[in-house]
């Protein structure tokens, strides 16, 4: 079983991925999902942390061997990437959704020189914005941004377009093709149910709206 498999049935087994076809879920956008994936469980579980932290590193050190510092997007990417960071040896950064309203204002937590590789740990990737916001932000301060890694990628047509749009590599050690692989064959849903979470990844935007 490759790695993409490999997390995606781990996910599954924690429940960081729920499967729900039939009762969808509300994302915050108001998009309605027969998926919902909470990658925050994984740092409940030690042995599976471990793992992700594991391969996460790998990724990081096969795709982007000259990194130096890794940047965590806030807030679910912090944790992932101090794992990843720690492993590597490499400094480590966070990047706010904005600017503090007080102290010194900062957006960027942490600390990087001018010009040093950097690569940016999400713990998944949907639209894409969120990451490439923080990527945006990260070069405005002098950094260079090499890439994008995370946990989980649902593969939107958007954020693929947006990232290559950016010039921006990326990079997930599992994806939903991956997902629905693994949780067909464990029975988790069944033939009926898999051609409707297909067609929802097609327009998320505007799937369950009939």
């Amino acid at each position: 079983m490759e790695t993409a498999h490999q997390v995606a049935e781990k996910l599954l087994f924690i429940n960081a991925v729920k499967l729900s076809p039939d009762k969808p879920f509300t994302w915050a956008s108001g998009w309605k999902s027969p998926i919902y994936c909470d990658n925050r469980r994984i740092l409940s579980f030690p042995y599976i942390r471990d793992y992700i932290k594991s391969e996460l590193s790998n990724l990081i050190d096969q795709r982007f061997p000259d990194a130096e510092v890794i940047a965590g997007v806030a807030t679910a990417g912090i944790a992932h990437g101090v794992l990843a960071a720690d492993l590597l040896k490499l400094g480590f950064v966070y990047v706010r959704s904005g600017r503090k309203d007080h102290g010194l204002g900062n957006q960027i937590e942490g600390f990087f020189n001018p010009g040093q590789k950097i690569v940016v740990v999400e713990d998944l990737i949907s639209t894409g914005g969120s990451s490439l916001q923080a990527c945006e932000v990260l070069k405005a301060a002098g950094g260079d941004v090499k890439g994008v890694v995370a946990v989980f990628d649902y593969g939107f047509d958007h954020a693929r377009k947006s990232f290559q749009q950016a010039g921006i590599a990326v990079y997930a050690l599992s994806h939903y093709e991956a997902l629905l692989e693994v949780a067909l064959q464990k029975g988790m849903i069944q033939q009926e149910q898999l051609s409707v979470l297909q067609q929802w990844r097609q327009s998320p935007d505007t799937w369950g709206q009939g």
